[in-house]
Parts: C-alpha cells; sequence; structure tokens
C-alpha cells in the first residue's frame, strides 16, 4: 500500500530493478555520511590527546573512508534511471557550485559561524582541544588571579587554574574536526568552501529520498527549491554546524526509508529463507540510519531532539512486528550517547550554559521512552485501540495536522513569547529593539511569529499547500495503522514522523535570538519539509489527472501553478541574496592586524574594551599566533584599577624580554582611558555584513566597520 503521493513503478518501489546509477548515488551520500561520524568521533579522542596534526588527521580521514565503504556495502539503495539520476547530479552541481562561488568571509567571532572558523583553525594550528595556555605567556600565574583579567572571550572559555589554564572552544568538535582538513590543504579560503560542498552531499541525500517517496523525476526540481532557499544557502556559505548535520540527518533518513523499503517490499510473495535475509538487511540499513542520527550529536549537541523522535517510530514499528526497530534505536542510543560523552569531556562548559534547554529535552526523552515501552509492552501483551477509536484515527490525525497548523499561525494574535530579560540574549534583543524603532521588550523572543518566518521564504500559498498535503498522508498513516500488520509500511512514513515532529518542536520554540537571518538556521529542517511536501503534491496532481488523454492538459496546468508558486516564494525571497558574500575583507583585516602585532614586536596582546574582546582574543591566539588577554566588563568599569594591573602585567612581561599591546575596536578613547602611549589606528576596513532585523525578512546586508586601534603600556 502507498500514499497517494507515492505510485509504485515511480519510486515507491525502492528494492527491485536497481540501476547502477542509483546505487552509486545511495552509497556515496551514505558512505560521506558515516564517514564525518567516524572522522568526528575519532578525531575527537585524538584531538583530546594532543594529537590532531595533518599527518594523523588524514591518516585518520583515509581509514574512516575504507570503513565507511566497507560497512555500506550490499545495502539496498534508491532505483534511479540515468536520465532522472543525471538531472539529479547537475541540480546539486549547480547549488553547490552557486553556493562554493558566493561563499562568505565569516572571521571574526561574532556569529557562530565564525566561532566555528576560529575553533577550526586553533585546532588545525595546535593539534589539540582544549588548548592548554602557559602561564609564563601571558606575564605568569598571577596576572590570571586579578579579578577581570582572563583568556576568556565569546565561543571560547578559560578553565583550568590560574596555574594550569586552558581554553576550551564552545561548541561540539565536529565541525573543526571537519573543517581542519580543508584547512590543511588550502588554508582559510579552502576551509571556507568545504560547507558548499558538504551541503552539496546533503541536497544530494535530500534528492534522493524524494525520489524514493515521491519519484525519480521529482528529486532534481526538490533539489533546486531547497539549495535555492536562502536560509539553507546561507548556511552553506559559511562555516556553520548546518551543513554537516543536514548530511548526517539526511544520509540517516534516507537510510531509514531504504530499511522500510527492504522489509516491505513484496512481503507476501517471497520465501521464509528470503524473507529471513531481507529482515537482515533492513536490521543492518536500520543500525545505519540510527549511527547517523545520533551521530549528528557530534555536529549538534541539540540532535538529541531527533533521536528522541527515533523512539516512538522505532516503538511503532516493534508493534507491527518489523523487529529491526530494535537496532535503529540501540544505534541510535548509543551514538547519541558517545556524542554527549564527547560533549562531557570537551564542551562541559557549553552544557552548563544550555542546561535551561537541555536538561528538559533529556526528560522529555526518558519520559517519551518509558511511555512508548509501557505502551509497547501492553501492545505485545493484546492490546488495542478500541474499534471506535481505530476508526476514527486516520480522519483525527488529518484533523490534528490542520489543527495545529492553524493554532501555530495564529500565536500572535494570543501569544507573546518571553524569556528571562536578564539574559544576555535578551539585553542584544532590546538594543536591537530601540535602534528599530520597536517596544523595547527585551525578554521577547518572537517565537509566536516562526510559521511566519517560514512563510517568508517559502511563501503563503506553498506553506498552505504543504500542511494541507502533511494532512492527507497523516490519513493515509492513520489508515496503514488500522488496516493491521500485514499492511506495507509506506517508504516515507518513518522519515515523515522525524521531519515532522523536528519541525513542530522547532515552530513551537526555536531557541534562538530572533534577528534574522540568523534566527532562520533554525528552520533548517522544516524548510526542506515543507518543500518536499509541495513537490510530492506536484508529483500527485499529474498522476491522479494523466489518467485520461483528457486530463493531461488540466494536470500540467495543475502542476505549473503548483511548482510556480514555490518557485516564486522561493525565488522572490532569495533574489536579494543571490550574489552576497557576506563579510568579504575580513581576512585582509586579519592580516593587517596581524602585521601590526609584528611590527609592534608584541608578546602578549590585551583586548581592552568590549568589541575588541567580542572579536579579537582568539584571532589573535590562532591566526596570528601571539597569547591573548581581554578585560572584562567588572576592571573597564574601574580604570583606576584597570591601569595599575595593566602597569603590573607590562612590568611583569618586560621582565621576561617581552612587550603588551594594547587593543581597542570601539574606538581611540578606550586607550585614552588607560593613557596608552603610542597609538595608532592599525585597521580600517568596512565589509557588508548580514542585516539585524526582528520583524521583517532580510533583503540586503548592511555596512560593518571593522576598526583597531593599538597602543603600548607606558613605562612608569
Amino acid at each position: 500500500m502507498t500514499s497517494p503521493l507515492v505510485t509504485p513503478g515511480d519510486g515507491g518501489d525502492v528494492d527491485g530493478g536497481a540501476s547502477r546509477s542509483g546505487a552509486v548515488l545511495t552509497r556515496t551520500v551514505l558512505v560521506g555520511a558515516l564517514w564525518l561520524v567516524v572522522v568526528g568521533f575519532a578525531g575527537s579522542v585524538v584531538a583530546l590527546l594532543g594529537a590532531w596534526t595533518p599527518v594523523v588527521g588524514w591518516v585518520l580521514a583515509l581509514v574512516a573512508l575504507a570503513l565507511a565503504v566497507r560497512l555500506t556495502r550490499r545495502l539496498p539503495h534508491v532505483p534511479i534511471t540515468r536520465g532522472s539520476a543525471a538531472m539529479l547530479v547537475l541540480a546539486v552541481l549547480a547549488v553547490t557550485v552557486w553556493t562554493a562561488l558566493t561563499s562568505s568571509e565569516q572571521v571574526l567571532p561574532r556569529r557562530d559561524s565564525a566561532s566555528y572558523f576560529q575553533a577550526t583553525v586553533q585546532l588545525a594550528q595546535t593539534g589539540q582541544r582544549p588548548v592548554p595556555v602557559d602561564p609564563s605567556e601571558v606575564g605568569g600565574s598571577q596576572t590570571l588571579e586579578v579579578g577581570g583579567l582572563t583568556l576568556e572571550s565569546p565561543a571560547f572559555y578559560e578553565i583550568g587554574s590560574s596555574e594550569d589554564p586552558s581554553v576550551q572552544p564552545q561548541f561540539m568538535p565536529g565541525p573543526a574536526l571537519v573543517y581542519s582538513l580543508p584547512w590543511w590543504l588550502g588554508g582559510a579560503r579552502a576551509a571556507m568552501v568545504a560547507p558548499a560542498l558538504v551541503g552539496g552531499l546533503a541536497l544530494l541525500g535530500l534528492g534522493l529520498l524524494v525520489a524514493a517517496a515521491v519519484g525519480r523525476w521529482w528529486a532534481a526540481p526538490a533539489v533546486v527549491l531547497i539549495g535555492a532557499c536562502f536560509p539553507w544557502l546561507h548556511t552553506a556559505r559559511s562555516t556553520y554546524s548546518e551543513p554537516l548535520a543536514g548530511l548526517t540527518l539526511a544520509g540517516g533518513l534516507l537510510a531509514l526509508a531504504l530499511a522500510t523499503a527492504r522489509s516491505e517490499h513484496r512481503r507476501a510473495a517471497v520465501a521464509v529463507s528470503e524473507l529471513a535475509e531481507r529482515r537482515s538487511r533492513a536490521a543492518r540499513t536500520a543500525l545505519l540510519a540510527g549511527v547517523l542520527v545520533g551521530g549528528t550529536t557530534i555536529v549538534r549537541i541539540d540532535a538529541l531532539r531527533e533521536t528522541m523522535l527515533l523512539v516512538p517510530v522505532a516503538a511503532l514499528l516493534l508493534a507491527r512486528g518489523r523487529s529491526w526497530g530494535r537496532e535503529l534505536i540501540v544505534a541510535a542510543g548509543a551514538s547519541t550517547a558517545v556524542g554527549f560523552a564527547v560533549a562531557g569531556v570537551m564542551s562541559w562548559r557549553y552544557l552548563g550554559e544550555i542546561a535551561g534547554s537541555l536538561v528538559p529535552l533529556v526528560g522529555l526523552v526518558l519520559l517519551m521512552s518509558l511511555l512508548c515501552w509501557w505502551l509497547l509492552r501492553r501492545a505485545q501483551g493484546g492490546w488495542r485501540l478500541p474499534d471506535r477509536l481505530s476508526r476514527a484515527l486516520p480522519v483525527g490525525l488529518a484533523v490534528s495536522v490542520l489543527a495545529v497548523g492553524a493554532v501555530l499561525a495564529a500565536r500572535p494574535l494570543f501569544m507573546t513569547v518571553r524569556q528571562d530579560p536578564r539574559d544576555p540574549g535578551a539585553m542584544y534583543v532590546a538594543r536591537m529593539q530601540a535602534e528599530q524603532g520597536l517596544p523595547v521588550d527585551g525578554g521577547r523572543t518572537y517565537a509566536e511569529h516562526s510559521v511566519e518566518w517560514l512563510s517568508w521564504w517559502v511563501g503563503v500559498v506553498p506553506l498552505v499547500v504543504a500542511i494541507v498535503g502533511l494532512a492527507v498522508l497523516a490519513y493515509r498513516l492513520g489508515r496503514v495503522w488500522t488496516s493491521g500488520a500485514a499492511t506495507a509500511i509506506p517508504v516515507w512514513a518513518a522519515p515523515l514522523l522525524v521531519a515532522t515532529g523536528s519541525s513542530l518542536l522547532t515552530l513551537w520554540r526555536p531557541g534562538i535570538t530572533p534577528d534574522h537571518p540568523w534566527a532562520d538556521r533554525r528552520l533548517l529542517i522544516v524548510l526542506p519539509l515543507v518543500l518536499v511536501l509541495v513537490v510530492a503534491a506536484a508529483a500527485w496532481l499529474w498522476r491522479e489527472r494523466t489518467r485520461t488523454p483528457a486530463g493531461r492538459v488540466q494536470a500540467g496546468l495543475a502542476v505549473l501553478a503548483v511548482i510556480t508558486f514555490a518557485a516564486a516564494g522561493v525565488g522572490e525571497s532569495t533574489w536579494p541574496h543571490r550574489a552576497e558574500r557576506v563579510e568579504v575583507g575580513s581576512l585582509a583585516a586579519v592580516d593587517e592586524y596581524c602585521e601590526e602585532i609584528e611590527r609592534r614586536d608584541a608578546t602578549l596582546v590585551v583586548a581592552v574594551d568590549d568589541w575588541a574582546l567580542n572579536q579579537w582574543p582568539q584571532v589573535t591566539r590562532g591566526m596570528c599566533g601571539v597569547p591573548a588577554l581581554a578585560v572584562e566588563g567588572s576592571l573597564r568599569e574601574r580604570p583606576d584599577k584597570l591601569r595599575a594591573a595593566l602597569d603590573e602585567l607590562a612590568g611583569r612581561v618586560r621582565a621576561d624580554g617581552g612587550s603588551v599591546l594594547l587593543v581597542a575596536a570601539r574606538g581611540q578613547s578606550s586607550l585614552d582611558v588607560v593613557d596608552a602611549e603610542a597609538i595608532d589606528l592599525a585597521v580600517d576596513v568596512t565589509v557588508s555584513e548580514d542585516m539585524r532585523i526582528l520583524t521583517e525578512r532580510p533583503d540586503g546586508t548592511t555596512e560593518l566597520a571593522i576598526q583597531v586601534w593599538t597602543g603600548l603600556v607606558p613605562a612608569r
């Protein structure tokens, strides 16, 4: 049994008549995704030991590739003809090349992409994570005992004692490990193009998933729509974690669909021995799916959400006698646990910061697991839904989808979502509100507008089409469930449940500072879901209407209308951003900055104002190779005490034959306050940066002045 959006002869049957093209493309995605997870987990151990050197890193990468190739042998794949495969590959290549040619240069750690980039540089240069700091390089251990002098800066924590300090990057180590490989090959430029390549492979995985679930000829249009949608394009242009997570999740959901296909294909028409073989291959494919979905935690710890959603999926599979659901959830749970273990050792400060959102999610996982276990035990004992509920289930699910969509869209009418106004993010929001002429209420998260954010990038009509299509599929799943265990489970069922659940959680609580396009990173599961549903609706219209000669014209017009609305929505929102390269010129600014440090013959750099603290300490350490400190606000508020601390620090450094360079980014006045001498404007570059807007769709960029003043501590 298949969905009304799927025809067995055009993508629904993914097990028979598979072409070589489909086998090569499917395995390429699965190998790439598994390679990423293996490099992330194994590389974390190597980096913790301080041995992540180019030789070790590339040897590990090659071993991981060989292992991934070996473990993906003899797995099922998506059958796709040469013609449709060629169209899919051309679509992926077109989007990838476009993304790579318009890649950004986010270097200063003001946003996550640059923070990941600086973590990459630190790891590639030092070979270890976290990075120990020799106290003698910063004026001795007594320097770090001064309140307000710190190694810490945004996205880089100071850990350890004053006698044995280290710098710990904020996020998970996976992105830095992966991006350090191209860094060793071609420096910053190569690392900045890598996300486009990884994103292209993720798009290929999504295209194959569409080919399996909707139809092989619909994969290319879906890929173009997703790849051209600005939030996807925006993250693939910079060293974010999203392209990496996109690959592992796309590979995991593709493997989940293939496991379903392998176990369901012609179940009643094969011998017992062949059925057992099919179950074995389905179990191995499910094992891979669990590893990939759970292994996404090595690049994004919040992938726990997708692991959580596999719990009810596995329970439903087991309740229907699909024993490979056990392999799915065991693998997902194990790889997620390993990801959290890595975080606990290498990113524990970050875990502490996000505990407010992470702990409730962990609690929800445990609660859902217990509930599913209890229901599964009851089902195995013979409990079933009452007939009355069973008959109402399909319609109930469809109506629920429509109701939830309506409630989420209407939230601004009856809800205003807020957070703690004392949170640093709330203070940032309050400043933006004042600048944009909005009522100042820093605690607002604007999360009630999340469906509106979604409509900005796809259009209102495609969004409505997607919700209706999702309701139809929910109705179909209800029919499958009530038809009994012998009914074949659709290929798309499990991936749809995971993607829909993740989208619902994201729309309800995006959990990010609500300025755009920054906040739209949270939409990178729901946006592809919406666009795939639109393509599926077009495919259904085509198949339903072309069954008779008279319906072909109607079908063509209907499909054209649906695709045109989707393309228009995506195109209109992306067009203003089609060629923008955010913060291009930042690398040149960093080169000027490092040259100034070298010219001044500085052995220690101190960032003395808040802008300098936000942007330059980690750049100084990683890209200039010079130790750096920062002055915190508690010390800046007491100029006399600050001058005394700097005098003492400079005296100790001079006694060891070095010199201290003071750095300010807000203005020369920051150096005048500490009586600096030989002040110089060392860097003065203007670049374009992303807009920071709260209540409208961003349609361009704004100017960002990168200025650095340097000065010396006078000898007193």
